[in-house]
């Protein structure tokens, strides 16, 4: 079996993060020759082991792009959000996490040289938009997947990363926060909408629809290394 052909090769991790105390529990899969690598900022009460977060993530390590799955919560800080449900929505701290994630694939070894792309789902595309406009200089893709830009409230309008919007057609609600955060950004930016779902794409066929969105998105956009970066 070529390089080409072989499996994405995926390892669990504890990534500290510089800017805190704070260790997060991760899966990296790297297929080989991949120029790319999308991180998964979860969503609602969800984490690294959200099946529909799983099931697009394979489908991008199948097209060679790698993927970072990671808890953006501390086990403690689940419980806790468990309780009062308010964690999810603190997209500042969600954010600061994410950037230092960012932060960490840039110094790695096995991923210094890819370029970055974020998946946000629900809450989670929020605290992804917020964090891109942190680290423009690093983030060249984002996709969110039934998601609440607009949690990422001013930063928004600070986003440089070429930006997909997915949502449902029966996600009623949600499709007017993404057309009036699509409408705040100055960046490449499309809306998307997928005939028939809702906001946990459930229904047949819709998962997928998301998952080659967002394949030809990253590919699209994550296809050079990042020695020829910006």
């Amino acid at each position: 079996m070529d390089s080409a052909s072989r499996p994405a090769e995926r390892r669990a991790l504890r990534i500290p993060l510089r800017s805190s105390s704070v260790s997060l529990d991760a899966d990296l899969s790297l297929p080989a020759s991949c120029s790319g690598i999308v991180l998964f900022a979860h969503g609602s009460g969800s984490s690294r082991l959200s099946p529909r977060n799983r099931q697009v993530a394979e489908n991008l390590n199948a097209a060679k792009l790698a993927t970072l799955l990671v808890d953006l919560l501390t086990p403690d800080e689940e419980a806790e959000d468990d309780r009062t449900r308010e964690l999810r929505f603190d997209i500042a701290m969600l954010a600061d996490r994410l950037v230092g994630l960012t932060d960490w694939l840039l110094s790695n070894e096995q991923t210094a040289g890819l370029r970055i792309g974020y998946f946000g789902a629900s809450t989670g595309a929020g605290a992804a938009l917020a964090a891109a406009a942190q680290r423009s200089d690093a983030v060249d893709a984002v996709v969110s997947r039934g998601g609440r830009p607009d949690l990422a409230g001013a930063a928004l309008e600070r986003v440089r990363a070429p930006t997909l919007l997915i949502v449902g057609g029966n996600d009623g609600p949600v499709i007017d926060m993404n057309w009036r955060a699509m409408a705040a950004m100055h960046c490449e930016k499309r809306l998307t909408i997928v005939p028939g779902a809702t906001h946990l794409f459930e229904e047949p066929d819709a998962l997928g629809a998301v998952s080659t969105l967002a394949r030809d998105w990253f590919k699209s956009h994550l296809n050079q290394p990042r020695s020829n970066a910006k």
